[in-house]
């Protein structure tokens, strides 16, 4: 087999890349280890910057998002008892909208297909080679079969657990990491909404986040030990936590409903630099992790692609490589800021343990400024809406 772009992984970044590179006429070929209903079915966040918003647009396959989306101007943060908005496009020019990952990768997945773009599910055992040469390759197995996909270029997508990192010598390269000591609960409920906008909880028992996934399913999460399990919380206990950390003196409170899907995660921070290794680049989760909190993580796959579809378009258009060869300089100074930002907003609304005091009435305090000075609110509205130029 032979292309000019393989991609392995068919997570946000790899297919966007995939249809980019299409609709500027550069073949490629998308190798998935997992089957296509579960990367379709596979429940996660799903705040989208405008920015990405506006390029799933552009590509042609926004329709649906903005059909089932939900455009918000604005978010909440709670503590000490009342809520406060930040209003994020009288701050900024700009917006958000919430739609599920997995409904981008939906519509993705139909982009590919409907343009007859090559794409293999349930690949196996894939290996990358000489990617340090003029001459990459990419072997796996499929339908029982062995291949090899020679290529140009090699992007790897393949998030955290892939090959694609392993494939840059780890004397080549610099990991950086902060595991975080909680986790998040996550729950799907059947249940109108609770607020037209995101909540964001600050609480002396922990954290919580309250966001929507359509009119009549909504996501919510609470901080809590991370190796706790989902079958010690029962439907009460659980929405005892919530109102608890969510419902505000004012008024206003969660609204239950029927719980569907409980789960817990981990939270972590990760960078690897560098992102690129001869023909090899590595973009979204294979190269970088992010806390929720800042509702970056696809956002900063969508970035990446941004970038590497320039450099790509410049090789194969006018032959340069100055855009590849600066990759990944370019792409960790947004990766970086991302990165800030979601720390940031971690520290400042969850229970740390380690925190005297003093450094708990300092979350506070940060708070009430942020929400209080037109400065420090929209220094947090760019961030959160990707208005930061890098």
């Amino acid at each position: 087999m032979r292309t000019q772009v393989g991609i392995v992984g068919a997570g946000p970044a790899g297919l966007l890349l995939s249809h980019l590179l299409h609709l500027r006429g550069i073949d490629s070929v998308v190798l998935e280890a997992r089957g296509r209903a579960q990367i379709e079915s596979t429940i996660r966040a799903g705040v989208l910057e405008q920015g990405t918003a506006d390029l799933l647009t552009e590509a042609g396959v926004g329709a649906r998002m903005k059909t089932e989306g939900a455009v918000h101007h604005g978010i909440e943060l709670a503590f000490e008892g009342k809520r406060r908005r930040i209003d994020l496009t009288e701050l900024t020019g700009h917006s958000i909208t919430v739609y599920a990952q997995h409904e981008v990768l939906k519509d993705l997945v139909a982009a590919r297909i409907a343009a007859n773009g090559a794409l293999l599910f349930d690949v196996s055992d894939t290996s990358l080679h000489d990617v340090d040469t003029g001459t990459p390759s990419i072997r796996f197995q499929h339908a029982g079969e062995s291949h090899e996909l020679q290529c140009d270029y090699v992007i790897g997508c393949d998030g955290s657990q892939g090959v694609s990192r392993a494939a840059i010598p780890q004397a080549l390269r610099r990991d950086y990491e902060r595991v975080f000591p909680f986790g998040w609960f996550g729950i799907l409920v059947e249940a109108p909404p609770s607020s037209h906008e995101l909540i964001y909880a600050r609480h002396e028992r922990g954290f919580a986040l309250i966001s929507t996934r359509s009119p009549n399913v909504q996501r919510m999460y609470f901080q809590c030990d991370p190796h706790d399990t989902v079958e010690h919380w029962s439907d009460d206990r659980i929405w005892a936590e919530l109102h608890a950390r969510v419902d505000s003196s004012e008024g206003e409170h969660v609204v239950e409903g029927r719980i569907f899907q409980k789960n817990i995660v981990g939270m972590r921070s990760f960078v690897s630099t560098t992102m690129q290794y001869g023909r090899l680049f590595l973009a979204g989760d294979a190269a970088h992790i992010v806390p929720p909190t800042g509702a970056k993580g696809l956002n900063l796959a969508v970035a990446d692609v941004r970038v590497l579809t320039r450099a790509l378009e410049a090789f194969y258009r006018e032959g340069r490589t100055d855009l590849l060869e600066g990759y990944s300089a370019t792409a960790l100074k947004r990766v970086w800021r991302a990165e800030h930002f979601s720390y940031w907003m971690t520290r400042m609304l969850h229970r740390l343990d380690d925190a005297s005091p003093f450094e708990q009435q300092l979350q506070i305090a940060e708070l009430e400024h942020v929400t209080t000075s037109r400065a420090a609110s929209t220094a947090l509205a760019e961030n959160y809406v990707g208005a930061v130029a890098v």
